[in-house]
């Protein structure tokens, strides 16, 4: 009541004094008029007038492109990704894509409308803040105790894979200069930059390559790793060494400029570093990591950005030397990366790619002569980055796919290279038309990283000798199992599945723990804290259980493919999947499916209530891509409260079933368990008698183990048992036939045997 009588009484008192005060306007119009069609028409059009003026407003236009942009990159990303290509390479293609190549080309009145040239300012500005975030980002990426360790290693790799495409950079620009460079523009200063220009590898597209093709961990992928973060320090050195020269404008100058740069990088080094470290040390969780701490980690950026942009060496330097300088602590860096990366990558980065498009113009290259020169740069690139890093590497005694595989990592390029071309455009040292042709090399060397690699490798495949190891390791009496779990708390619940599956059989037990991160753009350092979380659980268990087990980490983007691919060349005998979210029994889980098919009925019109036992939603948890390319024995584990195998129930619907008791026994040997064997095959079937006498003889010679009474799947038999043994095909069956009577299915172990 005092609610109504509040909102009436404000109400009403507003309303007069709108009215009282409208009547003082000299072109007030009664409210009454709205109610006549002129009136009602009038406002209609005063209000279209005023909404295309908030359009066309600089905040409005900002707002659509950064929804077009963010829209258009995310979809070609994603495309580039499913061709198994960098996402990088997608954003940057619809960021020309949006310039005058493609849509001011086609269809010039929409990119008139859509990036207006007083907008163009807006979208540059943003755009080189989010790359201050960018390279502060990639400074925390370079794990320096890494660089040291493998500095003996990479140093040759290192800096031949930069030197030799830096001096072939400046023989091309020697033989440009008069044609393409600014009248003012000393050689100097345009033969380093293109020289650096073409020796640049992009380290954080490598890192998510090798994350992606799971080599992390390999002698190729640490190396590769080592040595491009040793390469993109001595490049960024040189780099600023060039900016601070064309800044300078002389020699005399070049040198107070190095000198209070190196004066710059020793405070820095010496002085707040130590600072940090003790930081690190003391705040390294996110309980204890405030605001107030993380506007400092923010102001040292901005401060480090504008000292070196103030000196001449440009403010992406400093942003670089912030990230470099963060404490050791690698859980600290991850919080820090955790606050900047995200946004960095998914908001600013797509605005920067799209600002590049904007100046990419294509049509700049005219004649043969300019796509002549376009292709001795991507030639002059590939030769020296790739061929450097080849040579080099075998200089150092890596073998030749290794090798081969190097330079085909260091040829990327990527992102980092748009960086370096942004501040030579913007210098003024390198032309449009240049700046052109360097972005279409970047875009070709980045683009040929991994078919060039999965080249090599088909070139260096296993041998027959090979094969026939792994084939004959497979008839040792070793027999292995991959357990692949994806949340920490059911990989410790799955090995205890198999523990009391396996365990007690005649060949000795090799168990491996497989746990996968799946994404294209994971970072590097919050792999080690993902590793660490994922196998805790699954450790203490084993530890418990007195198990040995191995594990396994890996990054990808198609953890199917990955999985299987495992699995087959490392010659495992049995695969143990869960069956994901579409079998849980967990609340929040339930609820989520719950949410999820009620939005499927409300846009398809088909009842989905029982959709989590219908045959799809095993092909939705690609249990059917498992099935299919898994070259040994695989088993679901659908978790419904699993905690031992005590009444286990084994369901047999024709003879192929019958191997499922091979299973059964080695569950009641290790749990003493009691087994009820439902068997399901029509008196009138072929193979019913077969059936029913292997299932008797195993009855005979087994202890607590007999035939339900009943001749279907019911729900108190279902209630009764702790676990449910099937075959894949039996299953899809049962879905089928005993939907209802599955609501009230226990844990279940679906099974799809193959004989080796």
């Amino acid at each position: 009541m005092f609610y109504m009588l509040m909102i009436l009484f404000f109400g009403s008192f507003m309303f007069f004094l709108v009215q009282k005060g409208s009547l003082q306007h000299t072109s007030y119009q009664p409210l009454t008029s709205l109610t006549e069609t002129n009136g009602i028409s009038q406002s209609f059009q005063i209000f279209g007038s005023i909404t295309m003026e908030h359009i066309r407003s600089t905040i409005g236009i900002l707002l659509l492109q950064i929804i077009v942009i963010l829209a258009i990159c995310r979809c070609i990303g994603v495309i580039f990704k499913k061709i198994g290509q960098p996402t990088v390479i997608g954003e940057i293609m619809a960021g020309i894509i949006l310039g005058p190549s493609v849509l001011g080309y086609f269809f010039p009145s929409a990119y008139d409308f859509m990036f207006p040239v007083e907008s163009l300012s807006t979208i540059g500005i943003i755009s080189q803040f989010g790359l201050i975030l960018f390279m502060y980002t990639v400074g925390m990426d370079l794990d320096f105790g890494v660089v040291r360790k493998r500095l003996e290693d990479t140093i040759i790799i290192s800096h031949t894979s930069t030197i030799a495409p830096f001096v072939l950079g400046m023989l091309v620009a020697y033989f440009i200069y008069d044609g393409y460079a600014y009248e003012n523009t000393p050689f100097v200063t345009f033969a380093l930059f293109i020289g650096i220009s073409l020796s640049v590898t992009a380290f954080p597209v490598l890192a998510r390559i090798i994350q992606e093709r799971g080599l992390t961990r390999t002698h190729l992928g640490s190396i590769s790793l080592a040595s491009a973060a040793n390469g993109d320090i001595t490049s960024w050195c040189i780099l600023a060494a060039v900016v601070a020269f064309a800044h300078a404008g002389s020699i005399v100058s070049t040198v107070y400029t190095v000198l209070f740069s190196i004066i710059y990088i020793c405070i820095m080094w010496f002085v707040v570093r130590p600072i940090l470290r003790i930081i690190g040390d003391l705040y390294h969780n996110k309980e204890v990591v405030d605001k107030p701490l993380v506007a400092l980690m923010f102001f040292l950026l901005i401060v480090s950005s504008y000292l070196t942009e103030i000196l001449g060496l440009h403010a992406l330097f400093g942003a670089f030397i912030a990230g470099i300088i963060m404490p050791d602590n690698l859980k600290f860096r991850n919080i820090m990366n955790e606050k900047v990366e995200d946004v960095s990558l998914a908001l600013f980065l797509p605005l920067f790619f799209v600002y590049t498009g904007l100046r990419t113009e294509i049509g700049l290259i005219q004649g043969w002569s300019m796509w002549l020169l376009c292709g001795v740069f991507v030639a002059v690139a590939v030769i020296g980055k790739f061929g450097g890093t080849l040579i080099a590497a075998r200089i150092s005694r890596e073998s030749w796919k290794d090798s081969l595989n190097m330079g085909a990592l260091m040829n990327t390029r990527g992102l980092m290279e748009l960086v370096v071309l942004t501040i030579g455009l913007e210098m003024r040292i390198i032309p449009a038309t240049l700046y052109v042709m360097l972005v279409l090399m970047t875009l070709v060397t980045t683009f040929m990283t991994t078919p060039l690699m999965a080249l090599i490798n088909v070139c260096f495949r296993a041998s027959e000798h090979v094969k026939r190891q792994v084939i004959e390791r497979l008839k040792t009496d070793t027999f292995k199992v991959l357990l692949s779990f994806g949340r920490a708390s059911s990989g410790q619940v799955m090995l205890d599945l198999a523990h009391q599956m396996f365990s007690h059989s005649d060949k000795r037990l090799e168990l491996t723990a497989l746990h996968l991160t799946v994404g294209s753009d994971v970072n590097p350092l919050h792999t080690q804290d993902f590793e660490s979380v994922s196998f805790k659980p699954i450790l203490f268990e084993a530890d418990k259980l007195n198990m040995l087990i191995q594990t396994k980490y890996d990054v990808c983007s198609n953890a199917e493919h990955h999985i299987c691919s495992i699995v087959n060349n490392e010659g495992y005998n049995f695969l143990l999947v869960g069956s994901g979210v579409a079998m849980s029994d967990i609340a929040t889980d339930v609820n989520a499916m719950n949410t999820w098919q009620r939005i499927v009925h409300v846009l398809s019109g088909k009842n989905t209530q029982k959709f989590i036992f219908y045959p799809g939603s095993l092909l939705k948890d690609k249990t059917k891509e498992f099935v299919s390319r898994s070259a040994c024995s695989m088993g679901v584990f659908v978790n419904r409260g699993f905690i031992r195998a005590e009444r286990i129930l084994m369901v047999c619907n024709s003879a192929s079933d019958l191997v499922l008791l091979s299973y059964v026994s080695n569950l009641q040997r290790a749990t003493h368990g009691f087994v009820q064997i439902l068997d399901r095959v029509s008196p009138t079937a072929d193979d019913s008698e077969t059936v029913a006498a292997a299932i008797a003889n195993y009855i005979k010679n087994a202890v607590e183990t007999a035939l339900p009474f009943e001749k279907n799947l019911t729900p108190n038999l279902l209630k009764n048992a702790d676990l449910m043994i099937v075959s894949y095909d039996t299953w899809l069956i049962l879905t089928k036939e005993c939907n209802d009577s599955l609501q009230d299915m226990p844990s279940t172990l679906i099974i799809n045997h193959i004989e080796q």
